[in-house]
């Protein structure tokens, strides 16, 4: 997989690469799934899902964070059929998304009952706060999203007196779910049919 670059700044920082590692890992695109974002900011997870899915829908409600993801896509090399949108989720998203990764806190609400009212496979949503992640997860059970809540932490290092220390980032709350049917369980059963994005036992796909 060919390395993002971002040469243009959004005055908000980027996904850390090792949390967009996890949100694609989660969202699990194919070539045939249409990928929606809300938020895209430098365009960071736009251009890993670009990569992956044929056609993505990126929104962003901030014009200049818009044109900094329009620059950096440009400085990467994506295959898929991307739009970018200015506007303010829910407003602007597609009614035909697979997968779909929500950015940011605003409007949260309104953008899961999208996501339930338009089917959407796949719904990854991360959360820097701590009170706006167990309100977010409420609102995923509430809706019947949820498949799981994941909270990790990336420490980088750097040299201190010859030696390495770390610096910690600050914890994500990530939320992983679907509008698909929920089992009694709390898991979401079977498919009937084999989907695009299941998995062989050799790790391809069907």
């Amino acid at each position: 997989m060919a390395r993002t670059a971002l040469p243009h700044d959004a005055k908000a920082g980027p996904t850390k690469p090792e949390v967009r590692a996890i949100v694609q890992a989660k969202l699990d695109l194919a070539p045939t799934d249409h990928f929606a974002e809300v938020g895209a900011c430098t365009g960071a997870v736009t251009i890993e899902a670009a990569r992956r899915a044929g056609r993505v829908t990126a929104l962003e409600r901030k014009p200049e964070r818009l044109e900094t993801t329009r620059k950096n896509l440009a400085a990467n090399d994506v295959s898929a059929d991307v739009t970018l949108r200015e506007a303010e989720a829910p407003d602007g998203l597609p009614a035909d998304a697979d997968a779909l990764f929500v950015g940011g806190s605003r409007n949260y609400e309104s953008v899961l009952d999208h996501a339930v009212e338009t089917g959407v496979d796949r719904v990854v949503m991360n959360v820097s706060r701590l009170e706006v992640a167990g309100a977010a997860t409420e609102a995923f059970r509430e809706r019947d999203l949820l498949d799981e809540v994941v909270q990790f932490q990336v420490s980088r290092g750097y040299r201190l007196a010859g030696a390495t220390s770390f610096d910690s980032d600050n914890p994500v709350y990530m939320l992983v779910g679907g509008a698909g049917e929920v089992a009694a369980d709390g898991g979401r059963p079977t498919d009937p049919e084999p989907r695009a994005t299941d998995r062989t036992a050799d790790g391809g796909r069907r």
